[in-house]
């Protein structure tokens, strides 16, 4: 039986990086540049003057790369995730009775205890 070597992977659980961009704003991106081709395929349709339409798109583009680039910079890989959980927040749970804790109840509807 022969013995074989095989190189481990030091990248495991790190997160992807691809010209900056890091975890899901590399989805972001391709995204917002798929929302860029349809505008200007939309333009096109509708017939608005060519280098008009391009000039749009390209502009929108710009704005798009740079928005996303300042997001990812900003906040890193899971930080507008956690940003956007962090306004759901209520900020205070109002009670006007203390049942729920006095007699507690399963999923089903059962008094627990």
């Amino acid at each position: 039986m022969s013995r074989t070597s095989y190189p481990i992977n030091k990248g495991i659980n790190r997160s992807i990086v691809f010209k900056g961009l890091k975890g899901q704003y590399i989805w972001y991106m391709g995204g917002a540049m798929f929302a860029v081709m349809v505008l200007y395929a939309v333009m096109y349709i509708f017939g608005v003057n060519t280098y008009l339409s391009l000039l749009i798109a390209l502009a929108a583009a710009g704005a798009a790369i740079t928005t996303v680039y300042h997001l990812s910079e900003t906040y890193g890989e899971h930080g507008l995730t956690k940003a956007l959980a962090t306004r759901r927040l209520p900020i205070a749970i109002k009670s006007r009775t203390r049942i729920r804790f006095i007699k507690p109840r399963n999923a089903h509807g059962k008094i627990v205890g």
